[in-house]
């Protein structure tokens, strides 16, 4: 049996996330030359064209797009056995790319990774702040936190703690309209709204067998929640957000829940990585580490208990 062409599955896979043999080659370490020879010689021995290429650009071929992902985890697994086998925990070191939300990320994953990266100060992170949802495969991601639904169930998922949303608004916004008591009192309001499917998200609400639903009509609508925070203080609306972004406001007064007497569907925060269960030992260090960090900086006992966490 002949055996897998390791170095040039690993020049293939530079010269697609890189784009081009230049700048896989400054990626590998590897001359230019190098790093063509070797996919030339896996393009012969396996009889078929990974790239087209042209004076201006390199781009994949059918094959070599089917061919990726499987390609991607061949070198990610030997990058992992690698490791395992050099490696010790103390003496991580490399690169990790990570995806997490904007305001998260601001917010609570800062601090976390500072402890982290003082611990290891041979590891980088890459990091992408963004309210987008990622294709972690296509777009290079070791790991990824996520505030939604998860619908790639090829992905390995850690839940880490339960997301808290409140409908807030400002006391003087509360004393000039009318009472908040029910859900559907809402559509009287300047309801803000906050997601990433549209203004045609509804809102869910239920009170023991009681259920209702609202859709935001207000002035506005956006992906990011902080950004609804300055017109909430200036009592110009409501809206209902997650409670990392709204903590401040609500310990000190400047912004009050309604509606407490009614529950949410309960989002979480998950931990995401792909689907290969093997990882260089710097990413499942930081992956422990994050699971363990959030859990207590993010969610009290008593949460974790009520959804069944601890």
């Amino acid at each position: 049996m002949k055996l897998p062409d390791y170095e040039g599955w690993a020049c293939f896979v530079a010269v697609a996330d890189g784009g081009g043999f230049t700048a896989a080659a400054q990626h590998l370490g590897l001359s230019k030359a190098t790093v063509s020879k070797a996919v030339t010689r896996l393009e012969t021995s396996l009889g078929i064209t990974l790239f087209h290429r042209s004076s201006r650009s390199v781009t994949l071929s059918t094959a070599g797009l089917t061919l990726l992902d499987d390609a991607r985890a061949m070198v990610a697994a030997a990058t992992s056995a690698t490791e395992a086998a050099l490696g010790d925990r103390a003496d991580l070191a490399g690169s990790i790319r990570m995806a997490a939300p904007m305001s998260f990320g601001i917010r609570v994953l800062g601090q976390a990774l500072a402890e982290f990266m003082g611990q290891h100060p041979a590891i980088s992170v890459d990091l992408t702040l963004s309210d987008e949802r990622h294709d972690l495969v296509a777009d290079g991601f070791d790991l990824a936190l996520r505030i939604s639904p998860l619908t790639d169930s090829s992905l390995l998922a850690r839940i880490i703690g339960p997301i808290p949303m409140h409908v807030v608004a400002s006391p003087a916004y509360l004393a000039h309209r009318p009472k908040i008591s029910h859900p559907l009192d809402l559509s009287a309001h300047r309801l803000f709204g906050y997601g990433h499917r549209g203004r045609s998200h509804t809102m869910r609400f239920a009170r023991g067998s009681e259920e209702a639903s609202i859709t935001a009509t207000g002035p506005l609508f956006a992906n990011n929640g902080d950004v609804a925070v300055p017109m909430l203080l200036a009592g110009e609306g409501a809206a209902l957000l997650p409670e990392f972004i709204i903590a401040q406001e609500l310990a000190d007064g400047r912004l009050v829940p309604v509606l407490t007497d009614w529950q949410l569907p309960q989002n979480f925060l998950h931990l995401l990585s792909p689907p290969s269960r093997l990882r260089p030992m710097r990413v499942r260090a930081l992956a422990d580490f994050l699971e363990q960090r959030l859990k207590q900086s993010c969610f009290n006992e008593k949460t974790q208990k009520s959804v069944g966490l601890s």
